[in-house]
């Protein structure tokens, strides 16, 4: 249908002023989202026919109401657009691929004794990050390198506040124990500095900067600590040989290079820096319905509100982006300086740009294979248990708990036979008091199907449970009895020992066995099977993500419990006890003194602590301590 009369004139009294605007479709669904330096000019462009992005050819069908939101200014825009689009997930907006899958490399300057932390979520906190790493391998050489030459701590900060002598770190000569030696902290900071140098890939001026200091060391006769910089040199000049040098300028830069194929599309981001490629980034992109500088446009806004990104003052690109002034002015605050976005025409740049896009073309490939895999293991699952739909969107679900104790379920999500981790959920089981698996996915199957009904969360292709036919006849239930009609539903069980060998008395299992509704038998899975290997990937992944759960909810308790009995302590100074001493072992450890000393602790306090764990060894404070 056209765009109605009403949409019309609601388009007409839009203000001119810029800001978002959110297109909704008749049941309130976000569609797209997209910012304006002038509101009612940028929608109105939709009515007609001038734009060439496919999806607005059917927004004359799915458009019902476009609300907008008024800001001060361009960038403002910008910053709004990138949340709202984080929140709702339209089906037309570029989504990239979120890093926390990636581990980041984290030193925090402000903090006196710095050390590298591995994080997986990268914070506005002032702290500097490395990263993200793609690789294991590559985490684990850079740590090792930094361990051994750079000599930074690696105990948190509840070891390093509670230790009474040096660790084997320091016996090994691998940190130089500012936990209870008198370290110099210039000395120290000086070390910390030489590591990000190292992390950031400007291995010259780090190189200088060490030969400088060694000099110095010799000139003082400071033989052994001349040596320990010499080794430090030949660590980072071979970890210098493993860069490639793409380049003879050392301007810093990130190169775009981008290859698609239909709506799928990959950007790989080579990261430059003082003319070495330091680290590559691949970013796989889905459902693109729109052109390529509209798809640059929409990961650059994207990329640059990463926290804790650092942005070099070049970025080579294959196309420029539709609008580049509120994009170019939140860059240049985030940097401090200007960033040039640019296309390259000739010369060494345009060879840069070919080559991200030559890697670009690699990756993208090697992901299609990928997925090209899960879709037809999804096809010959489907035909293997005559299913009604392609099990495109698979979820899976398993129970775990300790004799009755915090009972938990998992639920894991696969999406054309891969994992969409941004679906996954845990649920803490409310109904069931002991150990009730039944009634445990019966709890859960109810939850879900109230997500499936608000709209929120529709029903997959396929719902996996994790048991046999009384565990898939619980579910079932749980979705019957809350109104629902269910998808296909099947159990996956286990293999089970069925006896032993007559020739050498080896164990004989039987195969994956799997339960169907109203099935007597069990159907049997083929080994070393595309479609077997998705049911056991999928099944597994639920039991550690239960699992995993389960153990944190376990932990959690076994602290709480130990400290609740305790006349006068509430959670915020449970709190505070481990966070001063790391662990309920350390608080039970701990002498009278060392439990006055926590903030926030009176005598009379610090000893209901200690009677609590040492009945009887200490004589109570007088009245008025």
């Amino acid at each position: 249908m056209p765009f109605t009369d009403e949409l019309r004139r609601t388009i007409a009294t839009l203000p001119r002023s810029p800001g978002v605007y959110l297109m909704r479709g008749a049941d309130g669904e976000v569609l797209y989202i997209g910012k304006a330096t002038d509101l009612r000019s940028r929608v109105r462009s939709y009515l007609g026919s001038g734009d060439p992005r496919p999806f607005v050819r059917l927004l004359d069908d799915l458009l019902s109401d476009v609300e907008v939101v008024v800001t001060n200014s361009a960038k403002e825009a910008l910053l709004l657009e990138n949340t709202l689009i984080k929140r709702h997930r339209p089906r037309f907006n570029l989504e990239l691929r979120d890093d926390k899958q990636y581990v980041t490399l984290r030193i925090d300057p402000e903090h006196p004794w710095p050390r590298v932390e591995v994080v997986r979520r990268v914070r506005e906190d002032g702290a500097r990050y490395f990263g993200p790493y793609h690789s294991a391998s590559k985490v684990r050489q850079t740590l090792q390198v930094l361990n051994r030459h750079f000599q930074l701590r690696t105990c948190r900060d509840a070891v390093l506040h509670n230790r009474t002598r040096p660790c084997l770190q320091y016996q090994i000569q691998r940190c130089p124990a500012p936990c209870v030696l008198p370290v110099d902290r210039d000395a120290y900071m000086d070390d910390v500095r030489h590591a990000m140098l190292f992390l950031e890939g400007r291995n010259d001026t780090l190189v200088d900067a060490l030969r400088a200091r060694m000099q110095e060391a010799s000139d003082a006769l400071e033989f052994e600590e001349a040596a320990r910089i010499r080794d430090r040199i030949r660590a980072v000049e071979e970890s210098r040989e493993g860069q490639v040098a793409v380049r003879t300028s050392l301007t810093d830069q990130d190169v775009l290079g981008l290859a698609r194929e239909g709506e799928d599309a990959m950007v790989v981001v080579l990261v430059l820096r003082a003319g070495s490629l330091i680290d590559m980034q691949r970013f796989p992109l889905t459902d693109q319905v729109v052109e390529d500088d509209a798809l640059i446009e929409g990961f650059l806004s994207q990329y640059c509100m990463r926290p804790g990104a650092e942005w070099p003052p070049e970025i080579l690109v294959p196309v420029l982006p539709r609008e580049t002034e509120a994009l170019d002015e939140t860059l240049a605050e985030r940097r401090g300086g200007r960033v040039r976005i640019a296309v390259p025409q000739r010369g060494e740049k345009r060879r840069l740009l070919e080559l991200a896009t030559e890697n670009a073309r690699t990756a993208f490939e090697d992901w299609r294979s990928v997925h090209r895999r899960g879709e037809e293991a999804v096809e010959k699952l489907r035909q293997r248990l005559r299913l009604r739909n392609a099990p495109r969107h698979m979820e899976c679900y398993d129970i775990s708990n300790f004799q009755g104790a915090e009972i938990v379920a998992s639920q894991v999500v696969f999406v054309d036979g891969l994992p969409d981790r941004d679906r996954w959920r845990r649920y803490r089981i409310r109904s069931v008091s002991d150990q009730d698996d039944f009634g445990s996915l019966r709890e859960v199957a109810v939850r879900r199907a109230r997500a499936a009904r608000s709209g929120d969360d529709p029903l997959p292709d396929l719902m996996v449970i994790d048991g046999g036919r009384g565990q898939l006849a619980a579910f079932l239930d749980g979705l019957r009895a809350s109104g629902v009609e269910p998808p296909d539903v099947i159990g996956l069980a286990k293999a089970r020992t069925i006896g032993t060998s007559d020739e050498d008395d080896a164990t004989v299992h039987s195969s994956e066995r799997v339960f169907l509704p109203g099935v007597r038998e069990p159907l049997l899975l083929k080994p070393n099977t595309s479609e077997r290997h998705l049911l056991e990937r999928i099944r597994d992944e639920a039991h550690r993500f239960a699992i995993t759960f389960h153990r944190k909810r376990r932990r959690s308790r076994t602290l709480h419990s130990g400290l609740d009995a305790i006349p006068g302590i509430g959670s915020g100074r449970r709190t505070a006890l481990l966070r001063h001493f790391g662990s309920l072992r350390r608080v039970r450890e701990a002498q009278l003194t060392e439990l006055e000393s926590v903030p926030g602790f009176s005598r009379k306090l610090a000893f209901s602590v200690y009677d609590h764990f040492h009945p009887g060894e200490a004589d109570p404070p007088a009245d008025g301590e």
